[in-house]
Parts: structure tokens; C-alpha cells; sequence
């Protein structure tokens, strides 16, 4: 198995990209590519090419959901591709609809920093497991 490298990171909330992005690639060491709406993540993702893709799930004009199915539809996202969604809507329901759309998993919001990368290589390995 390869090990975790790059991560795609979609996030409409600045201060929250911030934190995700200081926790992912300054304590974590991942390389993170950063989008700050699913239409960005749209034109941007193939040159990237990310391993896995964290997809907040509320953002304005396209939510998470949204954003994974254009994602899939042009080819970006394959079986190869980790997707995990992040939310503070992590009611059982809400998770199961969310797994039911093809993600591995859902992190809850508010994250831990010290640990975010921590359990981004957990997904990643389970993943492949």
C-alpha cells in the first residue's frame, strides 16, 4: 500500500480551511491542495491529483454531496479515491446518507488539530485495507 501524500481539502469557511491546512500539512505533513468551493475543487482537482479528498458538506451554491457527484461525473474521483466528508451534522441518520453517497467516513466538526492528520491516515489506510 502507498502511503498517504496528497489531500484535496474543501472548505467555504476561512478560519476553518486555516486551522484543517496547519493541521494537515505543518503537524500532519501532508501535501494539501486547498479549495474554498466545489466549483474551484471542480477545475482544480486533476492537476492535484489527490489521494483522498476531504469535502466539507454545507458550502453556498454547491454542497459537499454536490460537489463529490460533479467530481465523479468528469472522472476525477475514481474507485482509487478516498472521500471523506466533514460536518458537524453527525447525526446517525445524516451519516448513514452520507456513506450511502460512497464516502469512506465522516470527521466530526469541530476537529481536533493535533490529531486530524492522524485520522486522515487511518482513513486512508482503511481505505486500502
Amino acid at each position: 500500500m502507498s502511503s498517504l501524500e496528497r489531500v484535496l481539502y474543501v472548505e467555504d469557511d476561512p478560519d476553518i480551511r486555516e486551522i484543517a491546512t496547519l493541521a494537515l500539512s505543518d503537524v500532519g505533513g501532508l501535501d494539501v491542495h486547498v479549495c474554498e468551493s466545489g466549483e474551484r475543487a471542480l477545475k482544480e482537482i486533476d492537476a492535484f491529483a489527490p489521494q483522498l479528498i476531504l469535502l466539507d458538506v454545507m458550502m453556498p451554491d454547491m454542497d459537499g454531496p454536490e460537489t463529490l457527484q460533479a467530481l465523479r461525473g468528469q472522472g476525477s474521483v475514481t474507485v482509487k479515491t478516498a472521500v471523506a466528508f466533514m460536518t458537524a451534522k453527525v447525526h446517525p441518520d445524516e451519516v448513514a446518507r452520507y456513506k450511502a453517497l460512497g464516502v469512506e467516513t465522516v470527521i466530526s466538526k469541530p476537529f481536533d488539530p493535533m490529531t486530524l492528520a492522524d485520522e486522515v491516515r487511518r482513513i486512508w489506510a482503511h481505505f486500502n485495507g
